[in-house]
């Protein structure tokens, strides 16, 4: 089933308990990040679905109140088998709740405890317009534009039809500025990220999911708002940062954060949203692009600083290998 279907059977399922109500988000680690955009869409479009987004874990231990018969809860989880997120979906389930499943194993405990299960695009040369992040905005879109309505629905989807080539275009064009970063910063031990808006979760995930993670870097997310009520004080020209510079609303807190570097900063990286290309999409839905576009050129940063370091990103020291 497509999208549009999954949305419109459960919300024809739910009519006679009174309606869909609200639309929650429960994952770990890059797949939680991956649904950020979709979080800030309900929130900012939506005059009526409630939304939530949670940890897995903490979705277990402290659930909204709200959730019952009249919830849709959406887990993500790559190989179907993290287990906070196995046992958020049986509880939603257990709860009255509709869930789907969004894996790139379809086959996998997960599904056991979905009703509606969809397989997004993994891997190089995937279709960015089939992606994680795309899958769950498209939770959000047709669940707002199957109940309250949602003007900008035509636009977009527009910038769904776009967004593979922009990202692909934009990849291949950062190409040399990943290799200079990698000699730049692979003998570095920390490397702060920071970001804003819908695209925040991109600088996040870029700081646990790599730098934390897979590269045994130390980093935290900053978000560029907050720069400037603490974090600031830790800038100076030795210490680095990777700066997103989203297109949309929060392009000032960004362009504030980038004005402060330039003056007192000198170690930082920049990945600006508006010159890999994204003003291609219609500026009215823009903000909700901005995290796709930012995950996946990290990715070809990334790949660079790993072979610079002799780190490979499969690299872990407690993952996988004892219990935790």
């Amino acid at each position: 089933m497509e999208m549009t279907e999954i949305i419109a059977d459960i919300i024809t399922r739910k009519e006679s308990a009174g309606g869909l109500k609200q639309v929650y988000y429960a994952a770990c680690g890059g797949s939680l990040g991956a649904f950020y955009p979709a979080k800030c869409f309900l929130e900012a479009e939506a005059g009526m679905l409630r939304t939530g987004w949670y940890n897995s874990n903490e979705f277990v231990h402290y659930p909204p109140k709200l959730l019952g018969r009249n919830s849709l809860v959406v887990v993500a989880s790559q190989k179907g088998n993290t287990p906070e997120t196995v046992k958020a979906a049986e509880m939603a389930r257990a709860a009255g709740a509709s869930v789907i499943a969004l894996t790139w194993e379809t086959d996998s405990p997960i599904t056991k405890h979905a009703d509606y299960v969809v397989k997004y695009t993994y891997g190089d040369g995937k279709d960015i317009a089939g992606e994680k992040t795309i899958m769950a905005l498209l939770t959000a879109v047709e669940a707002l534009a199957q109940t309250e309505g949602y003007e900008n629905y035509n636009k977009f989807r527009g910038g769904v039809s776009k967004i593979d080539g922009i990202v692909k275009q934009a990849a291949a064009s950062v190409a040399g500025r990943a290799e200079a970063f990698a000699g730049e910063y692979k003998d570095d031990t920390v490397i702060y990220t920071m970001g804003s808006g819908a695209s925040w979760s991109s600088a996040y995930m870029q700081s646990i999911c790599i730098f934390m993670e897979m590269q045994w870097i130390n980093s935290a997310c900053i978000h560029s708002g907050e720069y400037f009520h603490g974090p600031f004080e830790i800038t100076d020209e030795k210490t680095p940062f990777v700066l997103q510079i989203s297109e949309g609303k929060t392009r000032a807190l960004d362009e504030r954060a980038l004005k402060f570097l330039r003056t007192y900063g000198k170690r930082f990286e920049v990945l600006d949203a508006r010159e890999l290309g994204l003003g291609a999409i219609d500026p009215s839905v823009v903000d909700y692009f901005n995290h796709s576009l930012f995950n996946n050129v990290y990715s070809v940063f990334n790949k660079a600083l790993a072979e610079a370091r002799n780190h490979p990103l499969s690299t872990r020291r407690y993952m996988w290998k004892v219990e935790y």
